[in-house]
């Protein structure tokens, strides 16, 4: 029985060692493939770094505006009627002068024929009485009658000639037709704003300026204007300078005028105005390829500890762009070391070598 035992247990033996070799060898497997790899990771990054240093720069001042035709018209006729014609629609180009809509004439027309005839009536008693008056057989009070009533025979004529001129609607500068209020048929009364026609060759940009930044705007002042519109930034200048403020925002309006080569820019695209103050400051910038964004969207550069031979990650404040450079509000001082180079090699910590 001894003898059976003993020949049971021996394959049990035999099957336990070998688990436990094959447990040292991965082990051990592990241990040579992770050295090189620790090791690898404490090599020193190879980066090129600069010195922070304050630059001088004519800060800029930012603001939102709303565009606007150079010249813009609410038009309407000046006497009431039924509109028999139109000539175009919304958005089509309108000539200085030419005909934009007329009303039927026909009863300012007969309205002209009868003030042509009582004129004629009375022009001829006129000229009657008037040698009557030359031979002192007429009195001096019967001859002011009629000299009045010629007078507003002549008035009414011209009244009613105007009258039937105003049934035709010219458009007073060349332009672009933004609204159509009116359709042929319709009855309008006398004064109603039915077309809206602008001048848009030329466009103005108005924006609203802080009470704090008007001391540094002037006519004149040069202005950049990004249109998201039309994804273009114009150059423009200031032409007016608001003189009272807005009550609710306490802002002032700045005018800002500006080329609209093809017409492509319309009254009421909104725009991004950047003036320069004028007023040179010193501020802290950066190359743009220094500043790297984390998984949060914040920005941050690294840092170079020149003692430890370490790079440091730190989160900075941005401000305006500066040609190839970017304004740092906050967060690095002058003359530290930042990487300029190399920099999406490293982790906050990483040993560096400086180029």
């Amino acid at each position: 029985m001894i003898h059976k035992s003993e020949q049971g247990e021996k394959p049990n033996m035999k099957k336990s060692i070998l688990s436990l070799l094959f447990i040292l060898t991965a082990l051990m497997m592990n241990n040579c493939t992770e050295e090189p790899v620790n090791k690898k990771a404490m090599d020193p990054v190879p980066v090129i770094s600069q010195k922070v240093e304050r630059v001088s720069i004519n800060r800029e001042i930012s603001a939102s505006g709303n565009i606007e035709g150079n010249k813009t018209a609410r038009l309407g006729f000046l006497v009431a009627g039924k509109i028999n014609y139109i000539s175009g629609e919304e958005g089509m180009t309108i000539g200085a002068g030419k005909l934009l809509a007329s009303l039927d004439p026909e009863n300012y027309r007969i309205a002209k024929e009868m003030a042509d005839a009582n004129l004629a009536q009375v022009q001829d008693e006129f000229n009657r009485l008037s040698v009557m008056h030359e031979r002192k057989s007429l009195s001096e009070g019967d001859f002011t009658k009629i000299s009045n009533a010629l007078k507003a025979a002549r008035a009414q004529q011209q009244l009613q000639n105007k009258n039937l001129l105003d049934t035709r609607l010219y458009a007073p500068f060349h332009g672009v037709l933004l609204k159509k209020g009116a359709e042929t048929g319709e009855i309008i009364s006398a004064g109603m704003p039915l077309f809206v026609l602008s001048d848009i060759s030329r466009i103005k940009v108005i924006a609203s300026i802080p009470e704090a930044d008007l001391q540094q705007m002037k006519i004149g002042t040069e202005a950049r204007v990004y249109i998201a519109a039309v994804d273009s930034t114009m150059t423009g200048r200031i032409i007016e300078v608001g003189s009272v403020s807005e009550p609710t925002t306490r802002a002032f309006n700045v005018k800002i005028e500006l080329k609209n080569p093809g017409l492509k820019i319309r009254p009421g695209m909104t725009a991004e105005v950047k003036i320069a103050s004028g007023q040179p400051t010193e501020t802290i910038a950066v190359p743009a390829e220094a500043v790297l964004r984390d998984l949060d969207n914040s920005a941050c550069v690294f840092v170079v500890d020149e003692k430890k031979s370490q790079a440091f990650k730190r989160k900075v404040s941005l401000g305006q762009m500066m040609g190839n450079n970017i304004e740092i509000t906050s967060g690095i001082s002058p003359g530290e070391m930042i990487v300029v180079g190399g920099q999406h090699k490293l982790n906050d910590g990483s040993p560096v070598t400086l180029k």
